[in-house]
């Protein structure tokens, strides 16, 4: 996995742990439910870039 990609999905995921926080201080269902969208995407990102880095040794 190139550094760009671990600080892009990083970044993303970080992103998701504050909206949903930020959802879940102001009652906001819809933007609770996008924090843990925005996790799980950046999650498999990573996932498959630990499979591709695991090919390719």
């Amino acid at each position: 996995m190139g550094l760009g990609d671990k600080i892009g999905n990083g970044a993303e995921e970080a992103m998701g742990k504050a909206k949903e926080g930020l959802g879940g201080a102001t009652d906001n269902e819809k933007l609770q439910a996008d924090g843990q969208k925005d996790q799980s995407k950046a999650n498999l990102k990573q996932a498959g870039e630990h499979v591709k880095d695991a090919f390719n040794k």
